[in-house]
C-alpha cells in the first residue's frame, strides 16, 4: 500500500499565515513527484474566494529552497508536467517535477504580490515501482468557517486496507493563536463520513498510545489504525473544523508506517 496523492485545501494568507505543506519520502530509491499549488481551476468545483496566482516554493528537510515556481507554464521541464498528464488547468497554477531523495520536504504555497485566496497544495507519486513511497502529509494554517475550514485529502493506492494514523493538532504547537478545540472527520471518495473523533483520547486511547505518535495534549482529535480500503476513486477527505472562535492555526497530519508525528517542517520518520 502506499499514498497515490496527498492534498490540503485552505485559505491562504501572507506571512506567517501561508500554506505550509510538509511531506516525507521513505524507502530507499528516489521518488519522482509533482507538486502542484492550484487556485484559479478550483472554480469548476464551486470553492468562493479563490487564490489567483500561486506560487510555489519546495524546501529541504534544512530548511533551503531547492525548486520554486510561479507558472507552471514557464517551467524549463513544462513538456514533462504536460506528459505526466498533471499540467494544472490554469497557466497562473504552479507545479514542480522533481526526482527526490528520501527525506522530509515542505512545500510553501503563497499568492503573487502578497495576494489571499483559497488555494490547494497535492503531492503526486509518479513511480510506485521503486522502493520509496509518500509516507506522511502535515499542513499548518488556519482553520476558519464554513468553505475556509482546512480540507486534507489522500489516495490510497493497491489492493489491501491501509492502517493510517490522520491527526489534527492544535493546542499542542509552539505557536501564537493556535487553534484550542479542533475536530476532524473522515470522508470516503463518495463523500460519506466515515469515521470523526473530537478528543483522542475518547476514543482508541489504547491503540493510539500504542503507536508512539499519540496527540501531546487530550483536545487533539485523532483517527488511529484506520484500515482504508482502495476505492474507485480511491480517495479521503478530511476536514478539520474549529470550535470557539475563528481563525486559529493548527496543523492536520496523516501517517502511514511512520513512527514521526510530522508536526514541524523538517520532521522525519
Amino acid at each position: 500500500m502506499e499514498f497515490g496523492n496527498i492534498s490540503t485545501r485552505l485559505s491562504v494568507g501572507t506571512a506567517n499565515n501561508v500554506l505550509i505543506g510538509g511531506f516525507i519520502v521513505t524507502g530507499t530509491q528516489p521518488k519522482k513527484v509533482v507538486i502542484r499549488a492550484i487556485g484559479p481551476s478550483l472554480i469548476a468545483f464551486g470553492v468562493p474566494g479563490l487564490l489567483a496566482n500561486p506560487t510555489l516554493e519546495l524546501h529541504d528537510s534544512t530548511g533551503a529552497v531547492i525548486s520554486s515556481n510561479d507558472n507552471w507554464v514557464d517551467s524549463a521541464n513544462k513538456q514533462a508536467i504536460i506528459d505526466s498528464r498533471l499540467a494544472p488547468t490554469s497557466n497562473l497554477e504552479s507545479a514542480i517535477l522533481m526526482t527526490l531523495n528520501p527525506g522530509a520536504y515542505t512545500a510553501i504555497v503563497s499568492g503573487v504580490n502578497a495576494t489571499i485566496g483559497v488555494a490547494l497544495v497535492e503531492v503526486y507519486d509518479l513511480d510506485s515501482t521503486v522502493d520509496s513511497k509518500l509516507a506522511n502529509i502535515s499542513t499548518r494554517g488556519f482553520v476558519q468557517t464554513g468553505d475556509d475550514v482546512m480540507i486534507g485529502g489522500l489516495i490510497v493506492l493497491g489492493t489491501q486496507p491501509a492502517n493510517t494514523i490522520i491527526r489534527a493538532i492544535g493546542p499542542s504547537l509552539p505557536l501564537a493563536g493556535t487553534l484550542a478545540d479542533p475536530t476532524l472527520e473522515l470522508h470516503d471518495g463518495n463523500g460519506t463520513i466515515i469515521a470523526s473523533n473530537d478528543n483522542w483520547k475518547d476514543t482508541q486511547e489504547s491503540a493510539i498510545q500504542a503507536t508512539g505518535v499519540a496527540p501531546p495534549m487530550m483536545p487533539s482529535p485523532q483517527l488511529s489504525r484506520r484500515s482504508l480500503p482502495d476505492h474507485t476513486p480511491p480517495s479521503f477527505a478530511a476536514p478539520t473544523t474549529r470550535r470557539g472562535s475563528p481563525w486559529w492555526r493548527r496543523i492536520s497530519s496523516v501517517i502511514e508506517g511512520c513512527r514521526s508525528s510530522g508536526e514541524n517542517r523538517n520532521g522525519r520518520c
